[in-house]
């Protein structure tokens, strides 16, 4: 018996709702897998023990089990083999009807890893077996009840022929494994933990292996394995360092140990996501492992270090306890990102990493918030979950963790975390589980706070005040909104935490006497009204509010802070958060500005107290450059355009580029000063958060130097030095040369670089990067022309993700061209991609989702685009629910 299943066109989709869940009809309590890997097809035999759920309230006593691209070679119950009349196959499902309430299962399918581009499944690439199976990819392997909420005990065992496949693994411990006839060998695991389907692992071929061990609180001795292509294992000890931080902060933070004798990492280089945290088989993107001074910048080095550490720490949220239904994701997405984001800051900086990680929020979730794709945290439908793989789910997910443990306090954060695993340790539970876990430890009535997971849109608070000198009383006046956002035209008031502090003339915090509350220089606020007043007694003159320190809620602020006191904030505010903040208000106040002169054709200038303001850190505030290295970033393209009610590409890149220019003029001496003082001129490299700081600030400075063409020579003696032992300085020196040489010298260094790194994948993705990313009015004809170089692969998604994402999202001005060229370009790339990898075309035809936010003429152009693309009646699902939302009336 043979049949084949394949998919359907997209268009016959329908919607999954969270109001529809229901508890499984049944259980699969175990799953033993024999997997034979063959180069031409695999054979997958599934044996399983199942038996009814009694709290099931269907009555049926049909088993149905999710399938995609399977060849079903048999079936049986109970060791008899089924007929075709015994069930139903369809393109998606195979149905067993009327089955007994506790049987074993076993099934026999064909699969063709070599075919599928898709990378969801089990998939070979370049020689190596590999299986991602989140959200739904287990289902591309075997027929199965593949919902996070089925747990099951895994036994697999894999066959293969040795030569070409010596490694082979799976999760859990290895428990065996021997020779077969024709050169083949076997190996045979165990997961002794109970998980759903989309954390199995599998992977099959020749690798080099560094090892190390960690020792646990309880003096277990954990086998440590970091299997990366041939030749490259001296790129993954940064990733090595990363594992035992990562063991280390989570035993120490929360007192999570880790629970297997072995845990291991695979590093493959065909991977559309980050890292995939499959128990005890982590695999990921080489993006996230492989590091040395010459191939990897000290931002490679931060991102290895916060994707191990959040893989790992998914033992715990994630694995031991896990989602009940994919509407749960942030459940154990944000909760993960949350305890990474807060990992990083105690191992690098508390400062910088939170300004990353907000403007980061501000640019991806903050635009998807207001847009025709917002979403809760916990969504209501969805018609493909890889869509919601989303910075709401992650991002703001995690900030919903973080005022939750503003709100309670480090301590009780504490205990609700530790009830909390020890409550649901093996079990697939709800947001709501987790919350009342919080309740439960705190007292605290949480129901209001709810609402950020059910209601979309980023709430917007404005805040006046007025000071009583005769009474000595400050009163803040706080109010809340939120915009509508589809499907959700009102909402209600949230609960806000707003963390503030109040600043004298000299600088420092006052002692803040509110309500009977203890006396102390910082207040956390809640503001859980849509207005409400909050005074502050004792207050010896008018201070000025240092408000929402450390971003304490995912929201807008609206205070009419004037320029002096902005200035006063970025110099005197001792929350790093803050004074960043104060000169990121600052900047986009003058450039809007700027940005409107440049519509009405009226000079443009840079006021003398902003500059004077940058002057003043860089001579004064040399303790800390990593953090003054993003002091002095201007607020980017995109996050000034969100400013804007319609965004106004040409004039925001007019504006940005004059503002930088006149900074460089201005400052030029202060700014060579400090690059000479922090310019390592032997080009060597270190990993330490001091250095990092020095090579962030020094090369802050040479991207402002470079703008003036006297300094090209500066970048590319930079980039001569470093170009064969530091990415962190030639990178930059790369970037600034491309932006701002001549075209015989861009062209020269491009080649050089090419020719010096083409051997090495990640540094090729920089390569492609830098051009995408470039200023020069050629920008896209050179993408098209590299999309037809050598080095660069369709199928490979970091290929796409580094040229065509690139250029989608980090080059505004050339993308959003008047002409329209780039939209039609990034239509064409979508479509191709869809046929091969549905995934990557819906991450890649999201800017031009955002079509609404722009003026008339391009409107027109990126919505055509769209309609173009929804002609296409065998659109994926993937694709077809982003762009039919984003043409919808919202």
């Amino acid at each position: 018996m043979s049949e084949s299943a394949v998919l359907t066109p997209c268009h016959s989709s329908h919607t999954i709702y969270l109001k529809d869940y229901q508890v499984p009809t049944y259980f699969i309590d175990e799953i033993d897998l024999t997997i034979d890997l063959f180069e031409e097809e695999t054979y997958v035999k599934s044996h399983m023990r199942i038996r009814h759920n009694r709290l099931s309230s269907n009555p049926a006593r049909d088993l149905v089990l999710y399938g995609e691209e399977l060849t079903l070679e048999s079936i049986n119950v109970d060791g008899k083999s089924l007929t075709a009349s015994q069930y139903e196959l369809t393109p998606h499902t195979l149905v067993l009807r009327n089955v007994p309430d506790k049987f074993e299962l076993e099934i026999v399918t064909k699969i063709y890893p070599q075919k599928n581009t898709a990378l969801s499944g089990l998939y070979r690439s370049a020689g190596t077996y590999c299986t991602q199976c989140e959200a739904e990819g287990f289902r591309r392997i075997t027929y199965y009840i593949d919902q996070p909420d089925i747990l099951s005990r895994f036994i697999t065992i894999i066959s293969a022929d040795e030569k070409r496949y010596p490694i082979l693994l799976s999760n859990g411990n290895l428990l065996g494994q021997g020779k077969l006839e024709n050169g083949r060998h076997w190996v045979k695991w165990e997961d002794p933990f109970k998980k759903p389907s989309y954390l199995f692992a599998l992977v099959a071929g020749d690798f080099d292996l560094i090892e190390d061990t960690f020792t646990t609180q309880s003096d277990r001795e954990i086998n440590l394995r970091i299997y990366v292509e041939k030749g490259y294992a001296d790129q993954a000890h940064h990733a090595m360092y990363s594992v035992k931080e990562a063991m280390r902060w989570d035993e120490k933070a929360y007192g999570r140990e880790y629970d297997l004798d072995v845990y291991m990492i695979v590093a493959i280089g065909d991977f559309n996501m980050g890292a995939m945290e499959n128990k005890g088989l982590n695999i990921f993107n080489t993006k996230y492992v492989l590091a040395k001074p010459e191939t990897a910048t000290d931002d490679d080095y931060i991102h290895i270090l916060s994707v191990v550490g959040h893989e790992y720490f998914h033992n715990w949220s994630g694995n031991r306890v896990t989602c009940r239904d994919w509407f749960q994701l942030s459940l154990k997405e944000g909760l993960t990102i949350f305890r990474d984001q807060s990992f990083t800051e105690d191992v690098l900086s508390k400062g910088v990493m939170r300004i990353r990680d907000v403007t980061a929020l501000r640019e991806t979730q903050f635009p998807e918030d207001a847009g025709p794709l917002a979403h809760p945290v916990r969504p209501e439908s969805y018609m493909e979950i890889n869509n919601f793989y989303t910075s709401t789910v992650y991002n703001k997910g995690a900030e919903v963790l973080r005022m939750l443990q503003t709100i309670l306090g480090p301590n009780l954060f504490r205990k609700g975390m530790d009830l909390y695993f020890a409550r649901h340790d093996g079990q697939a539970v709800t947001i709501e589980d987790y919350v009342e876990t919080m309740e439960d430890v705190s007292g605290i009535d949480l129901q209001q706070f709810r609402l950020w997971y059910s209601q979309a849109g980023t709430p917007v608070v404005t805040i006046s005040d007025d000071y009583d000198a005769k009474e000595k009383i400050y009163t803040l006046t706080i109010s809340q909104s939120c915009p509508e956002t589809p499907g959700q035209t009102k909402k209600l008031p949230f609960y806000i935490p707003i963390k503030i502090a109040l600043l004298n003339e000299q600088g420092e915090e006052m002692p803040l006497h509110f309500n009977n509350e203890p006396v102390s220089n910082e207040k956390v606020i809640a503001l859980k009204e849509s207005s409400q007043i909050f005074r502050f007694r004792q207050v010896e003159s008018r201070p000025i509010p240092s408000l929402l320190r450390n971003f304490s809620a995912p929201i807008k602020l609206n205070y009419a802070y004037s320029d002096k006191q902005l200035e006063f904030l970025f110099k005197h505010d001792k929350d790093p958060f803050n004074r960043f903040e104060a000169g990121q208000i600052y900047a986009v106040r003058m450039l809007l500005k700027l940005a409107d002169d440049y519509r009405r054709n009226s000079s443009l200038e840079v006021p003398d107290a902003f500059i004077a303001m940058y002057a003043h850190v860089l001579e004064n505030d040399r303790q800390d450059p990593f953090l003054l290295s993003e002091m002095l970033y201007l607020p980017s393209e995109k996050y000034i355009g969100e400013q804007m009610q319609v965004i106004d590409v040409d004039a925001i890149h007019a504006a940005r580029e004059f503002a930088l220019r006149a900074i460089a003029e201005k400052l030029e001496v202060l700014l060579l000063k400090t690059y000479k003082e922090y310019h390592n001129a032997t080009g060597n490299y270190y990993f330490s958060i001091d250095e990092v700081g020095k090579r962030q600030l020094k090369n802050r400075c040479l991207s402002y130097l470079t703008l003036l063409p006297k300094y090209t020579e500066l970048a590319y003696q930079q980039f001569q030095t470093a170009l064969n032992k530091n990415m962190t300085d030639t990178q930059p020196a790369l970037a600034a040369l491309v932006n701002t040489a001549e075209a015989e010298l861009r062209g020269r260094v491009l080649n050089e670089f090419y020719i010096t790194w083409k051997h090495d994948a990640l540094v090729v993705d920089k390569w492609l990067a830098i051009q995408a990313a470039s200023k020069q009015p050629n920008a896209l004809q050179e993408v098209k022309k590299l999309m037809r170089h050598e080095a660069f692969d369709i199928k490979n998604p970091n290929k796409v993700y580094s040229l065509i994402g690139t250029f989608g999202q980090r080059n505004p001005v050339h993308f959003h061209a008047a002409n329209g060229e780039g939209y039609a370009f990034l239509r064409e790339v979508v479509h191709q991609l869809d046929k091969l990898n549905p995934q990557v075309s819906a991450r890649m035809v999201k800017p031009l989702t955002t079509w609404r936010r722009y003026d008339k003429e391009r409107q027109i152009l990126m919505r055509k685009q769209l309609e173009l693309l929804m002609q296409d009646t065998n659109l994926s699902k993937d694709l077809y629910e982003l762009v039919s939302k984003s043409l919808s009336e919202v």
